[in-house]
């Protein structure tokens, strides 16, 4: 996994703090592996929330420009509330559980 393992922490306490304390999160795609080079970050969050999920989800993306700096991040979002489509499906059944 292609991450800094100090930031992961951080990373775990932004998601809750703009999705809830249930919400899960999970890095997906090129990073999963160490082989590949893809340079963005790819995240999949769950969350309970079903409102203001764009809002949040710009929020959140704030929050981690501090955390990582100036680089490329990918955040995808589904309320639980609602039915997965193939990304979400990929991220779950690929992607690495950071928190949740």
């Amino acid at each position: 996994m292609r991450l800094d393992q100090e930031k992961i922490p951080l990373l775990a306490r932004a998601v809750p703090e703009s999705f809830g304390v249930k919400a899960t999160v999970r890095l997906f795609g090129s990073r999963t592996d160490d082989s590949k080079r893809g340079r963005d970050m790819d995240l999949y969050i769950e969350t309970d929330l079903d409102r203001d999920i764009v809002a949040r989800r710009s929020a959140l993306l704030v929050r981690l420009a501090d955390i990582f700096g100036d680089q490329k991040i990918d955040v995808a979002v589904r309320p639980r509330s609602r039915l997965p489509d193939p990304l979400h499906v990929i991220a779950v059944e690929s992607g690495i559980l950071l928190s949740g």
